[in-house]
């Protein structure tokens, strides 16, 4: 693959006729480079603007490396404040300080490697600042490193198409942000995008195997970081300010105060600074966590410094209830922002692992480290190869279409999710709200909520808990729902990373045995019998006896006064010198085995997201009026005018390739290729094995990990 099939090359370059023949294509780095051969007057010497995005780092960045290999007589480190972040992605305050966190270290790293410069913000929208800037400091190159989200694909697109129309050369390296470029990942997954850890390991090999061909295969070495850096020219901006529209502007629930960010070009006091929160208008960050290129390294030196954690570690072995410290490397956001490069910490981590005293205990793909780099790199490929469409059911060939409570409201012009829904229950969106915000009556949930909420962050497996609660293990929500949350709330926030996950947890994709189901009661005392992370988040219920602690409706009255929490109603509040803490929203065994039979009449039905009655509505003539969800009637709203609809009655699902995964360990062990992810074969929609034998840890998940107290005890 070239790296231009990461672009619409045919657009490109079938656009004005009149430039083709005074451009010509040529490959460095890894790159894709266009170069003007006509007689527009140029510099003599590069003069470069480097475009930081998801890259917010000087370590091991092929990009920024492209650039200096350009010789430039100046270099502009610039950072575009794009409306489309501040106003139309969800995004808390805790991920704003993050961000900017990671950009003001940033900043001081470059203005210490050359005082003149630093990280020059510039408050417009990219596709209409950067063709100012070309004119205005006389560019020559531009550079920046290549994203394989949907929106960006289409911005770097017409920023590029404005690049060739100014006559500057843009040098977009194939990728910095994953181990393997995702475009080739779904190029060697036969053009399909990649559903499971089997077929990411899958890739790697062919890529080694093809190597003298492609140049792939190993992971690169990371690059060092550079000793020096350019000038940057002449900072003057003689041009006007494109003002963005602030509506529609999702975020304002974040704000406390006026969003005034994009006042001045160059900031308030036109020196380029980065914006604070206080511009932004937001509400203070409440995480503990910061970002940083400078914490990222020092972090992970502190965790390769333990090499028998970094040997040994197993995902489905630490500890969801662990807070203080967390029991996993939280690096996650530092990948998501750039300010920790993925290929560093794979190398570090593999020097580690490959030392002879380690190998023989070394955990294995796909439970330790490098595993979970993988499960990164495999959602950024599936995300790759469909686009938009991978982060919803409407329209998502490898979604399967349940007919979940609180569906997403389309676009009809797009076909795309517009992030509002229907409310076809009052009784779904009021256990959604409870849900978020950590009032359901369930202290494991709401102690995970509250987290999440508070730091911007929770463990992997209690991610499991709460995603599987809301979807197919108590409301019966639809997994877009609390995609958006998280959306909102996660420091880590990754839209391949967090679609594919709610996809895998609500079994609509990736994972598919969807009677395992986490009890928010058994599951956590298997970690913290103590209750000690409910009695931190959820400090109302700290004098209650680890007897109670995860079902204290069953306290008595007197022990709930003697405690100094009365267990009633449906919300939290006070009564007299006693706090309120409400009781469970639901019978939990309950609302399982409903949605076990939802779900598992959905499998049965057998629709996915791109099936043309899921487009018209008409699937509802296929759910009997009572089942679960939204069912009720022989049609529902229909998406007029829509492009690529599957002729035909039905589409071919049986022979898609689906290649689900179990969860982390399962897929240690080898299980999970089948089509319905079961390690025994069966008829699409069965909920159970063969005989309707129930297998073992049916019904709940809690048997499947072990708890550090058993695993002592072995």
């Amino acid at each position: 693959m070239t790296g231009t099939d990461q672009f619409d090359e045919k657009k490109i370059w079938s656009a004005t006729p009149q430039w083709r023949s005074k451009w010509r294509r040529s490959k460095k780095l890894s790159s894709i480079v266009f170069k003007p051969l006509c007689g527009d007057a140029m510099p003599s010497k590069p003069r470069v603007i480097y475009w930081f995005r998801t890259d917010l780092r000087l370590h091991d960045s092929p990009a920024l490396h492209a650039a200096l290999d350009l010789k430039p007589d100046c270099l502009y480190p610039i950072w575009c404040w794009d409306p489309h972040y501040v106003y139309r992605a969800r995004v808390g305050p805790n991920r704003w300080q993050f961000l900017l966190d990671c950009q003001s270290d940033l900043s001081s790293s470059i203005t210490k490697l050359n005082k003149k410069s630093k990280l020059f913000v510039v408050r417009e929208a990219p596709q209409t600042v950067l063709p100012k800037l070309f004119k205005a400091w006389n560019i020559s190159h531009l550079v920046f490193e290549r994203d394989t989200d949907p929106y960006a694909k289409a911005r770097d697109a017409e920023i590029m198409e404005l690049a060739k129309e100014a006559g500057v050369e843009v040098v977009a390296t194939r990728h910095g942000r994953t181990l393997y470029d995702p475009d080739h990942l779904v190029k060697a997954n036969g053009g399909k995008p990649t559903m499971s850890i089997t077929q990411v390991q899958h890739v790697r090999y062919s890529l080694r195997a093809q190597v003298a061909a492609e140049k792939l295969g190993d992971v690169p070495k990371p690059l060092p970081t550079p000793e020096s850096l350019p000038d940057p020219g002449d900072l003057t901006l003689d041009f006007e300010q494109t003002r963005p529209s602030q509506n529609p502007d999702i975020n304002s629930i974040q704000r406390d105060g006026t969003e005034t960010s994009y006042t001045f070009l160059s900031g308030p006091n036109h020196n380029f600074a980065v914006p604070t929160m206080s511009e932004l208008g937001l509400k203070p960050a409440t995480s503990p966590h910061r970002g940083g290129e400078t914490g990222a390294l020092a972090a992970l030196d502190n965790i390769i410094a333990n090499e028998s954690y970094t040997t040994t570690f197993s995902k489905p072995s630490t500890a969801p209830t662990a807070f203080s410290p967390q029991a996993t490397t939280l690096l996650s956001p530092h990948h998501h922002f750039g300010s920790l490069s993925v290929r560093l910490f794979y190398h570090r981590v593999q020097e580690v692992i490959n030392k002879p005293a380690n190998k023989k205990r070394a955990s294995t793909i796909p439970t330790n480290l490098i595993g979970q780099l993988l499960f990164r790199d495999m959602y950024f490929g599936a995300q790759a190869a469909l686009g938009y469409s991978f982060a919803q059911t409407y329209n998502n060939s490898h979604v399967r279409f349940i007919p979940w409570h609180l569906p997403s409201k389309i676009d009809p012009s797009n076909g795309l999710i517009t992030g509002e829904h229907t409310i076809d229950s009052e009784e779904a969106e009021t256990w959604f709200q409870r849900w978020k915000f950590g009032r359901t009556g369930f202290p494991w949930i709401d102690a995970l909520m509250r987290q999440l909420r508070q730091e911007g962050w929770i463990h992997h497996l209690g991610r499991h808990a709460v995603a599987c609660f809301l979807t197919r293990g108590g409301c019966y929500i639809d997994w877009e729902r609390g995609a958006e949350v998280f959306e909102e709330w996660l420091i880590d926030h990754e839209t391949s990373c967090n679609s594919g996950n709610w996809q895998w947890l609500s079994c609509t994709a990736f994972f598919a045995q969807f009677y395992r189901c986490y009890s928010p009661i058994a599951f956590p005392k298997k970690w913290d019998d103590e209750g000690a992370f409910v009695r931190h988040f959820v400090p109302e219920l700290k004098e209650y006896s680890k007897k109670y602690i995860y079902e204290p409706w069953k306290a008595p009255i007197a022990d709930q006064k003697k405690w100094g929490c009365l267990i009633k109603g449906d919300r939290l509040g006070e009564e007299g010198d006693l706090k309120v803490y409400p009781k469970p929203m639901f019978d939990f065994n309950e609302r399982r085995g409903i949605c076990i039979e939802g779900v598992k009449n959905a499998y049965h039905v057998g629709l996915y997201g791109n099936d043309p009655r899921v487009k018209d509505g008409s699937w509802r003539k296929l759910f009997d009026d009572r089942a679960e969800g939204p069912t009720e009637g022989t049609k529902g709203p229909t998406v007029e005018g829509q492009s690529g609809t599957v002729d035909g009655d039905e589409v071919d699902v049986e022979n898609m390739d689906m290649g689900v995964d179990q969860d982390e360990r399962e897929a240690e062990h080898g299980g999970g290729e089948n089509k319905g992810g079961d390690e025994t074969p069966r008829k699409r929609g069965e909920g159970t094995p063969r005989g309707g034998k129930r297998k073992r840890g049916q019904g709940t998940l809690d048997g499947h990990f072990e708890s550090p107290r058993k695993k002592k005890g072995k």
